[in-house]
């Protein structure tokens, strides 16, 4: 987490630093980014950054937890425009994600191809969670249950993780394959499906 000085600075040189690190995360992957480019585009001396962060995998995952904060109050929202309908939901959702403007599509793309067992646990918890936690609960609350079939709670927490899983792995395949957003589409919708169908016939 950043340190108490970086939430005391003024509202714009905070979020002057914070759009010269989204964009250089968004230049290159966290392993290949440079302290010095961020702080060159945000002209504030070295020391002024490691007085609000203490390296750069701090900045990194403070604009990683922003970012899995609003994808959380959105995938909210979209359960309750599809009325609960989770696999209409999970369809908006990805089509959101890789719908982003240009510096937060780079900035995921980064992500998803540098995934990381850390980074990975910090993007679950968008709309899968890690946990029977409240914020499962949540999401839990919003998904109209009648119609699938789960026992409880617990098989609801486990088909929300194959779900996470498809929609990670399309996600990956979208930007390491340069998809167009159409066959990208196109191939999410097919797998969804099939998950909504099942694979045992009656």
């Amino acid at each position: 987490m950043p340190k108490i000085t970086f939430f005391n600075l003024p509202e714009d040189k905070r979020e002057n630093l914070v759009h010269a690190a989204k964009k250089e995360f968004a230049r290159v992957p966290l392993y290949q980014a440079s302290i010095s480019n961020i702080i060159k585009d945000a002209k504030i001396p070295r020391g002024s950054f490691y007085q609000y962060f203490d390296d750069k995998e701090d900045a990194f995952f403070y604009l990683l937890n922003s970012h899995v904060s609003a994808y959380k109050m959105y995938f909210l929202e979209t359960l309750q425009k599809n009325n609960g309908d989770i696999f209409d939901a999970m369809i908006d959702f990805y089509t959101a994600i890789i719908t982003e403007e240009k510096e937060n599509l780079q900035f995921l793309r980064n992500l998803f191809l540098n995934m990381t067992h850390r980074i990975e646990n910090v993007m679950a918890r968008s709309f899968g969670e890690n946990d029977l936690n409240e914020n499962f609960k949540k999401i839990s609350n919003l998904i109209k249950k009648d119609r699938l079939n789960i026992q409880d709670e617990q098989e609801l927490f486990h088909m929300m993780q194959i779900i996470s899983s498809v929609t990670f792995h399309n996600i990956v395949k979208k930007f390491a394959g340069d998809l167009p957003f159409d066959e990208a589409v196109h191939n999410y919708k097919k797998e969804i499906y099939l998950l909504k169908k099942g694979f045992i016939s009656e």
